[in-house]
């Protein structure tokens, strides 16, 4: 049994072309540089909100009536790194690299992570002001 090779030439063709016209997800992530936003998650099946305003620099973030503030830098326009200026743990020294993957009306996806990790996770953001 042999294989025809003269096959595989129009179908690479043909499965670069349906690659090329999937679009691709907007993302517009200096929209949400800066302003308030709100990060709802599920922890043990119960809904958690936290709250937070970034500027270029800082980011407050208050969770379960807790503030916390971490500096911001921007690697560039889609990821940036949160070091927390007061860590009250060994866990909250560690840098934390996020990502904005979409953005669609006052929403944003995004990846984040432990810096030098490679467990990632995804979360949605709601620009609330």
């Amino acid at each position: 049994m042999s294989i025809s090779t003269s096959k595989y030439p129009s179908f690479i063709l043909f499965f670069f072309i349906l690659i090329s016209c999937q679009k691709q997800p907007d993302c517009n992530p200096k929209e949400f540089k800066t302003g308030k936003f709100e990060f709802i998650q599920e922890v043990n099946g119960k809904k958690e909100i936290t709250t937070f305003e970034r500027t270029e620099k800082l980011q407050i973030e208050t969770y379960k009536g807790r503030t916390d503030t971490a500096s911001v830098r921007w690697v560039n326009d889609y990821e940036f790194i949160l070091q927390k200026l007061h860590p009250r743990n060994m866990a909250e020294q560690k840098a934390i690299s996020m990502r904005f993957l979409t953005t669609k009306g006052k929403t944003y996806t995004f990846e984040f992570s432990f810096v030098g990790e490679s467990k990632k996770q995804i979360g949605t953001v709601t620009k609330i002001n």
